[in-house]
């Protein structure tokens, strides 16, 4: 299983083993991870699992698609590495990957 780091706006790490083809709010909501509220399940529609993909991660993921793009646009404290989590399969290259959590989702 990949492990992914979850870094909170705070500094505060987490740490979680999950499995391949998951998605990394699921990752996230799954182990109680702070800062992702997923309040639209992961069907990209809200914004509310923004993360920051750690630049030397960028490269590793896909491109975002134009619904996603639309909704990061429109949020606060956007950055190059910004992402919808909902979006972002968790493959066996991913491991070890970090995100960065915004200090909020609203």
């Amino acid at each position: 299983m990949p492990t992914i780091k979850f870094i909170e706006y705070n500094g505060k790490e987490h740490v979680v083993d999950e499995e391949v083809g998951r998605s990394l709010m699921q990752a996230a909501v799954d182990h109680c991870v702070p800062g992702i509220v997923a309040d639209c399940g992961g069907s990209c529609s809200c914004g509310t699992c923004h993360c920051f993909i750690d630049e030397a991660w960028i490269g590793h993921l896909p491109q975002a698609q134009e619904d996603e793009k639309s909704l990061v646009d429109g949020l606060l404290e956007v950055t190059v590495g910004s992402r919808l989590s909902c979006q972002i399969k968790i493959t066996p290259e991913l491991d070890g990957m970090v995100v960065r959590l915004p200090k909020s989702q609203f």
